[in-house]
């Protein structure tokens, strides 16, 4: 099915690996049904810790050269999620805000990185200029990004936040074509507990990977499904695109799907009959769901100047709108 077919997606994000967190199942199943999907990635993600021992060094209080690094993952996990292909040679291609390197990786809230010169944190109106300048090229019918609190409070998910609602506004403001809406990313508290239901219903606290664990209550940022206004439902091909691409962001996200990698010299498994879990550098258990959630953040309708029939294709994007 194509039926998405001449719309335009872009997904503003803060780090490589979040494009697949957040929105890869989303991405991966619009851009199948014939959406053109770009992702603008506001940094190389320099203050993210390393999974495993082969490139501890990388991180940013030993060599400090991590983020080139994980250019290499976020163009393979592109790749597996068919997005931001250049239409003349079908190479797959990152894009940076700004450029490369323009912006950088401001670190968890109270950190020193934030101070850096180049943190994302203060990029200012140069960031919110850089994303009108996108917009300009791309001229996105849809724009993804995060809630206001960033999805779970990270200083550079809240800028994204913040520059992409100020780069709308500025495009409006200035006479030219705007997005129908913008949507938020969320987790789904009830799909989350579902998830890690079937996780331990399947085979008990037994069945999580070894050296990882199941989170306490409340530990995992989500929000509630009545404040979810829809979600999008993946086919199979589209799950497997979401963790292909989980999986290139090796440093960042293990995937217990019995590989190894050049990253983790070690497989971890899914117990048979659970969802596929994964885990961040805090070996916290999260399952893999079959679906994404969005809240409806900004809307614009008819003054997008968009055709009623585009905009009657764009209410196909989520299933179980409210």
């Amino acid at each position: 099915m194509r039926d998405l077919e001449g719309v335009r997606i872009v997904a503003v994000h803060a780090h490589p690996d979040d494009e697949s967190l957040w929105t890869g199942l989303a991405l991966a199943a619009w851009s199948r049904r014939g959406a053109e999907v770009t992702v603008v990635t506001c940094t190389l993600g320099e203050e993210g810790e390393v999974i495993g021992d082969k490139y501890a060094d990388l991180v940013a209080d030993r060599a400090d050269i991590l983020g080139g690094y994980r250019i290499a993952e976020l163009q393979r996990a592109l790749t597996a999620l068919g997005v931001n292909r250049d239409a003349a040679t079908g190479i797959t291609r990152p894009r940076f805000l700004g450029g490369v390197t323009r912006w950088r990786d401001s670190g968890m809230a109270g950190t020193p990185a934030a101070g850096h010169p180049r943190a994302f944190v203060r990029s200012g109106q140069a960031a919110v200029d850089a994303l009108v300048a996108e917009f300009a090229q791309l001229r996105p019918d849809v724009v993804v990004t995060y809630g206001p609190d960033g999805g779970y409070g990270h200083p550079d998910h809240v800028r994204a936040h913040e520059i992409t609602h100020a780069a709308v506004r500025a495009s409006a403001a200035a006479g030219e074509r705007t997005p129908a809406r913008i949507l938020w990313c969320v987790t789904e508290r009830e799909v989350l507990d579902d998830g890690l239901a079937a996780v331990t219903g399947a085979a008990g606290a037994t069945g999580v990977p070894a050296g990882w664990r199941l989170p306490e209550p409340g530990e995992l940022a989500s929000v509630p499904a009545a404040g979810v206004d829809g979600r999008v439902v993946g086919e199979p091909g589209d799950v497997a695109a979401k963790q292909a691409a989980m999986a290139a962001h090796a440093t960042q996200l293990w995937v217990a799907d019995g590989a190894v990698t050049d990253v983790i010299g070690e497989a971890r498994s899914s117990a048979a009959g659970s969802p596929t879990v994964f885990c961040l550098s805090n070996r916290i258990v999260q399952p893999l769901t079959g679906t994404e959630s969005y809240m409806v953040g900004e809307e614009f309708g008819a003054t997008s100047g968009l055709s009623r029939e585009t905009l009657d294709r764009l209410d196909c994007l989520l299933v179980d709108r409210r």
